[in-house]
């Protein structure tokens, strides 16, 4: 397996070597934003029904009702396209927290919950989870763009049950820790290494040797 990127939250490096896939920030029209989004749903339709093998860039292409060509233009490979998935269901995730309050009465336990949330969403869909996180383990330089996507959207969801409005650099290395705790919980239970409830203690441990004091 290739070695991932610095942190699962932030990593250090940028573009890198090779091609990137064409940000969200970067499609100026309706129609690349439309094409960006069914090239995703595309993917994700894929990978939940048949895992990381399942996502071959010529079915996404067919999937999507886009040419081979425009898909490598936006995503040059699988990684970036399941990275770039993984980063929509973040978003999404974290929309839903910032529409309501966070149940719990200190930032531990409102931090647990929140990752209790996420970890069980993605286990709903094993596929699914294991295609992206995998994705994820795999992606080098030429995909930190979409990995650090991926980071912010981990990093604004710590921060939110935490009460934290603007992090410093002690905060942000708190969120880096527990990402990839969360990350590595989650391989290990795609992999068949953790049950879901291995999953829950281990970051449950992991926020309180942390965050206790």
């Amino acid at each position: 397996m290739a070695a991932k990127p610095r942190t699962a939250a932030q990593p250090k490096t940028r573009g890198g070597a090779g091609m990137s896939a064409i940000g969200g920030d970067e499609l100026g029209s309706a129609a690349q934003r439309d094409r960006r989004r069914r090239i995703i749903d595309a993917t994700l339709a894929l990978a939940a029904k048949g895992g990381y093998d399942a996502v071959q860039m010529r079915a996404v292409a067919e999937r999507a009702d886009v040419a081979l060509g425009t898909l490598y233009r936006y995503f040059p490979s699988k990684i970036h396209l399941l990275v770039s998935g993984l980063a929509r269901e973040f978003e999404r995730a974290q929309d839903k927290i910032e529409r309501g309050a966070i149940p719990g009465d200190t930032a531990v336990e409102r931090l647990i919950f929140v990752l209790g949330r996420n970890t069980r969403m993605m286990q709903r869909d094993p596929h699914l989870t294991e295609a992206m996180v995998r994705a994820f383990m795999f992606a080098d330089t030429t995909a930190a763009a979409e990995v650090e996507q991926v980071g912010r959207h981990m990093e604004a969801m710590f921060a939110k049950a935490m009460g934290i409005d603007e992090p410093d650099e002690r905060d942000r290395d708190i969120f880096h820790l527990i990402a990839d705790v969360w990350m590595a919980n989650l391989v290990a239970w795609v992999t068949r290494r953790a049950s879901a409830a291995d999953v829950a203690n281990r970051l449950e441990l992991s926020v309180h040797l942390l965050l206790d004091k």
